[in-house]
């Protein structure tokens, strides 16, 4: 085996080690996309602060997948840094999203027979983002468990 070889396995196994400990660490987190109709400021505040913790952590633990790609394969590892920077603005929508909501906090209450146009359009598209980062975090997920069986599986194991 080449010394090239051997550097390019010792690499993947740090970078798998680091990742596992990040993915323990983001279980704990448990954050749910889950949209909830809380009508308190306290309520979302709260929810921002847990969402920007767990986006914190899922993008040290998806950088980490890209560096663990990065030896694999490069032109993939490119691929999978789109997929993050499209995590990345999903996350801060939401965010933006949650702040309106937080600022204004009956717009969530479906009860409300009085909503105006504006107050719809926010509660549908704190709904909307959700879903897309949920379905976006899936799919990167998914990817790198593609990435992982077809070129590290043999490698790391």
């Amino acid at each position: 085996m080449s010394e090239n070889t051997e550097n390019k396995q010792k690499s993947m196994k740090e970078h798998s080690d680091k990742l596992a400990k990040l993915g323990m660490e983001l279980s704990k987190i448990q954050f749910s996309y889950k949209v909830e109709e809380k009508t308190s400021k306290d309520y979302w505040q709260k929810r921002i602060e847990k969402f920007e913790e767990y986006n914190k952590k899922a993008l040290e633990y998806y950088n980490q997948i890209f560096s663990l790609i990065k030896v694999a394969d490069k032109e993939e590892s490119e691929r999978f840094l789109l997929m993050i920077s499209k995590f990345r603005q999903l996350a801060s929508s939401l965010i933006e999203i949650m702040e309106k909501i937080k600022e204004n906090p009956s717009i969530i209450n479906s009860k409300d027979k009085q909503q105006s146009q504006w107050s719809r359009e926010i509660k549908n598209s704190i709904t909307e983002q959700s879903n897309k980062c949920l379905h976006h975090e899936r799919d990167m997920n998914s990817h790198f468990r593609d990435f992982y069986e077809k070129h590290l599986k043999n490698v790391l194991e």
